[in-house]
């Protein structure tokens, strides 16, 4: 797990949620998955942007895996604006999954 962020400790705190956001495809959190590449934290704004990908740009269960996203940041930072972006560069690969996530999947 690679996270850029501009904050460490909002980050453990932010990633407490994310390993509970499943892809529901293949059953693994989205923090193993290596699906959260930035968490950057504007304290004077209250605002929190996550950069992110999918495992593919078609992944059918996009629009849930970004919601449940959403959900976590926003049940953690309550009062915090919430910015999600997508990105595919540099495009998500099975070398990404964090050695838990590996055991986990068996590989």
């Amino acid at each position: 797990m690679n996270i850029h962020t501009n904050n460490d400790e909002k980050c453990t705190y932010a990633l407490q949620d994310l390993y509970n956001v499943y892809d529901p495809e293949i059953g693994l959190n989205i923090v193993d998955l290596g699906l959260v590449y930035q968490l950057y934290f504007d304290e004077a704004g209250k605002g929190l942007t996550c950069l992110m990908t999918l495992t593919t740009q078609f992944c059918p269960m996009g629009d849930a895996i970004t919601a449940d996203t959403r959900s976590s940041l926003n049940r953690a930072f309550p009062d915090w604006e919430i910015t999600l972006n997508l990105t595919f560069d540099p495009p998500w690969n099975w070398n990404m999954i964090s050695p838990e996530g590996r055991e986990f999947l068996g590989r």
